[in-house]
């Protein structure tokens, strides 16, 4: 059974005249253990989709529902908590605070109800052993690596246990290496959580690496050309 359904998805935004249409009907499901590259050129609607996904920014029409609850539905503080305990962000800019530890960084998503339960800190640190960063927990990201702070990214995102992870050009910024490893631990730690994951890209290297393949052209979703 599908977690993520969506169907007949639109986005458009108002103009002095016509109102600009960006998603034209975007059709997609997804259940737990796959995984999605999304592909596209600039200006496609990649940015849109995934801010819709993410429910960041809401659907002009059309229905969306995970885990069986349209989230849409939800009051503001209500979508809060339902995004924080069901989907995580990869960020290609990472977004990690400067002044915080590493540590400190991936528990930021627990922090939303007050100070991290000790659980939440023996899984932050298991994460942070997952993604090669043991040694480097008490470090503030000025003192890692750009992959070392992809790999806090990843950690930070799964750290609710989320059901859906959507990771936007996460290999953007990284030499061909990092990304391949990047590529390689997104895969490994998605398929020990069972989670879906959502990656848009330009990177026709990462897309490959993931089960399925998407391209969004004028608002539209269609299998990928190549």
């Amino acid at each position: 059974m599908a977690n993520l359904v969506i169907k007949d998805l639109k986005k458009e935004y108002p103009t002095r005249g016509e109102p600009l249409e960006i998603l034209k009907g975007i059709d997609l499901e997804l259940s737990s253990g796959d995984n999605l590259a999304i592909i596209g050129p600039s200006g496609s609607g990649k940015s849109t989709l995934l801010n819709v996904l993410g429910t960041l920014d809401h659907p002009t029409s059309g229905s969306y529902t995970l885990n069986d609850t349209d989230p849409f539905s939800l009051d503001e503080d209500e979508l809060a908590a339902f995004r924080n305990a069901n989907i995580g962000f990869i960020f290609q800019e990472h977004h990690l605070l400067p002044q915080l530890s590493v540590l400190e960084n991936v528990l930021i998503p627990t922090m939303a109800n007050g100070k991290p339960a000790a659980a939440d800190v023996a899984r932050a640190e298991e994460l942070i052993q997952r993604v090669g960063l043991a040694d480097r927990s008490h470090h503030r990201p000025a003192e890692l690596s750009g992959g070392e702070r992809e790999r806090v990214a990843v950690a930070r995102s799964l750290i609710c246990s989320p059901s859906l992870v959507l990771a936007d050009e996460p290999t953007g910024n990284l030499d061909h290496r990092n990304a391949q490893q990047i590529g390689e631990l997104l895969l490994e730690i998605q398929d020990a959580e069972s989670m879906a994951l959502i990656v848009v890209t330009h990177s026709r290297d990462l897309a490959d690496m993931l089960g399925r393949k998407l391209e969004i052209n004028d608002g539209r979703l269609s299998s990928a050309t190549v």
